[in-house]
């Protein structure tokens, strides 16, 4: 069966719930059409699992794209959530908030970080690491128009700024005059990269920063390659250019280890935080070394950021993490995740040409060749009860919460193997 028949048919479009909880027309009519969204409402989740509103269960594979860390329901997040909701969940960073430095005392004890600077989302994070990259520049590197270097492909955010920073051109459509100050480079071309900087720094030098994630996300779940991350380390310290890494995607333990940089043998001067940081309660981090740590009051703030409810919450989560050996479970159920889609490659090397990834953010890249698409597998999959996630037009990605079991990837990959098999038909 083609995948053209197979998404065409009736029965493999979840269906709504026009007249219940979710209308989607309603909806459509108060709500801002900026999602391309699927035909189904989920309102509740326990584990690795949801149910939408017409009681259909599924196997969640996406976790609020790569969020939600603990899964859904956890009698930690609960507990945390309620204790801090019934005692204090918002005052203003005019006053010292004791849940904020707990969690920086944490996020730095277990990074190469000196100070964290709390706001509310990855977009925000890399704004902030933006702007610290600016002042360092004016004031320390001694720059007039001082440049950050960003990878092609890459993902930074939907800000101004961040959608500047992303090196993808349909994020920024519409939307200039677009922010100056940024120049892009391939991911892990090293050559590449020496050349830019010499050529951008010829006569005077402008090169601030590079920005760059340890593992391109949106990108197509692309790892940077060990050498070449060394390699701009190395770079950096030569030059004194600032090294940021954007772990809103891959930190928090997405990839086995607390941080995304660990896996490339080398530290940042500035790396963000979101997304997992508090297991889908809305929070964003930025951290950076003390040499580089040059805001000072008045330059940068948040009003939601770091208040009592996030940061209590990630304080949790973070603890969990440790409590029930996480870190230990994204790398077996990473490693068994890869392997089983590695078969199911190579059993269909016309469909697939490659299986990559770190710990639990996992991708399969489909022939660039065929027409089918990973959002026409994330239809298919949806119809068996898997939830899955593009990456791009041509990588499937899994993202499951780090509490996934060994049974829920069996089953996971035995539905894409059963979607395969029809497709291959």
């Amino acid at each position: 069966m083609s995948p053209e028949t197979l998404l065409q048919d009736p029965s493999s479009t979840p269906s709504s719930d026009p007249g219940g909880a979710f209308a989607p027309d309603r909806f459509d009519t108060y709500v801002m059409k900026t999602y391309g969204r699927f035909p189904i409402a989920l309102e509740r989740g326990e584990g690795c699992r949801v149910w939408d509103t017409q009681g259909r269960e599924y196997l969640d594979f996406v976790a609020g794209i790569a969020t939600c860390t603990l899964g859904h329901a956890h009698p930690a997040l609960i507990e945390a959530v309620t204790q801090q909701i019934q005692k204090l969940h918002h005052v203003s960073n005019l006053y010292y908030i004791p849940e904020q430095g707990q969690l920086a005392e944490w996020i730095v004890k277990h990074s190469c970080a000196n100070r964290v600077f709390f706001c509310n989302s990855g977009a925000e994070a890399n704004e902030a690491a933006i702007k610290l990259v600016r002042k360092y520049a004016h004031t320390v590197q001694q720059l007039e128009q001082p440049v950050i270097l960003t990878a092609k492909a890459s993902f930074h955010g939907r800000t101004l700024a961040t959608i500047t920073a992303t090196g993808q051109p349909k994020y920024q459509k519409y939307f200039d005059p677009l922010v100056p100050g940024f120049e892009y480079v391939p991911y892990n071309d090293l050559e590449a990269l020496e050349n830019t900087i010499a050529d951008l720094d010829e006569g005077n030098r402008r090169v601030s920063a590079i920005f760059l994630e340890p593992l391109q996300g949106e990108g197509g779940v692309n790892p940077g390659d060990l050498e070449y991350f060394q390699e701009v380390r190395r770079i950096c310290d030569e030059t004194e250019i600032l090294l940021v890494l954007d772990e809103v995607q891959v930190g928090m333990g997405r990839t086995g280890k607390f941080w995304g940089y660990e896996n490339l043998g080398i530290e940042p001067d500035i790396f963000t935080s979101a997304k997992g940081l508090a297991g889908g309660i809305p929070i964003g981090a930025m951290m950076c070394k003390e040499s580089c740590a040059v805001f000072e009051p008045g330059n940068h703030a948040s009003t939601f950021g770091g208040n009592p409810f996030a940061c209590g919450t990630s304080l949790a989560v973070a603890q969990t993490l440790e409590k029930e050996n996480l870190l230990e479970n994204a790398q077996l159920r990473g490693e068994q995740l890869r392997e089983n889609c590695r078969a199911i490659a190579q059993q269909y090397p016309k469909i697939f040409t490659a299986v990559r990834g770190w710990g639990l953010i996992n991708g399969m890249e489909i022939n660039a060749e065929i027409e089918l698409s990973a959002i026409d597998l994330v239809k298919a999959a949806m119809d068996e009860g898997l939830l899955l996630v593009p990456a791009g037009p041509k990588v499937l990605r899994f993202v499951p919460p780090l509490i996934v079991s060994k049974e829920e990837v069996e089953q996971a990959t035995q539905i894409l193997a059963k979607i395969v098999a029809k497709i291959a038909s």
